[in-house]
């Protein structure tokens, strides 16, 4: 049955955007730079501005299609050994999220695992999110923390630190041959 709130009705965003940004903060964690020197963050505040509403909100869309990629290589991931997806990945998604406190506020931790289940069930989360109206600014780094560990999580399954911004840079290529 196909619904409102499905991918093919959503936009895609600047899905090469986003996913610089999550590959970045992956690096930098990776590098052992796990706090935002104030240097990174005057330099991503400085960037997101100059995207005006228009590119904001075109960065939104790609990382929300981003989670949707990411649940979605999940999913198949863990049919593939007879398991569910919500039941494996958003009780650690949580967990982890909840040990953030400083970046995470607790009441966005309802709307980031609602935003991954809706992707874990096939829906477009950007759609999802949406219904409950526009994005608020207290929900911007736990959306980003949220893509964050999802690849985080796909990188530590594949035991590969690079594999999930491989998965969807493959797959955009697949995309732009097609077209």
């Amino acid at each position: 049955m196909s619904s409102a709130y499905g991918p093919q009705h959503a936009p895609a965003g600047d899905v090469g955007e986003a996913l610089m940004l999550i590959d970045s903060r992956l690096r930098s964690i990776h590098a052992g730079n796990a706090e935002t020197d104030a240097e990174q963050q005057a330099m991503m505040a400085q960037f997101t501005e100059s995207l005006g509403p228009d590119g904001a909100e075109d960065l939104l869309d790609g990382v929300c299609t981003l989670i949707y990629m990411f649940m979605t290589w999940l999913r198949k991931a863990h049919e593939d050994h007879d398991k569910d997806v919500i039941e494996y990945v958003v009780p650690t998604l949580v967990a982890s999220m909840r040990m953030m406190p400083k970046s995470i506020r607790p009441e966005a931790v309802p709307t980031m695992a609602g935003l991954v289940i809706a992707a874990g069930t096939g829906l477009s989360p950007s759609l999802w999110r949406k219904q409950y109206g526009d994005w608020t600014e207290a929900e911007m780094t736990p959306l980003e923390a949220t893509a964050f560990l999802l690849a985080e999580h796909i990188n530590r399954i594949a035991d590969d630190p690079d594999f999930a911004t491989r998965v969807i840079t493959d797959a955009l290529s697949r995309a732009e041959d097609e077209l």
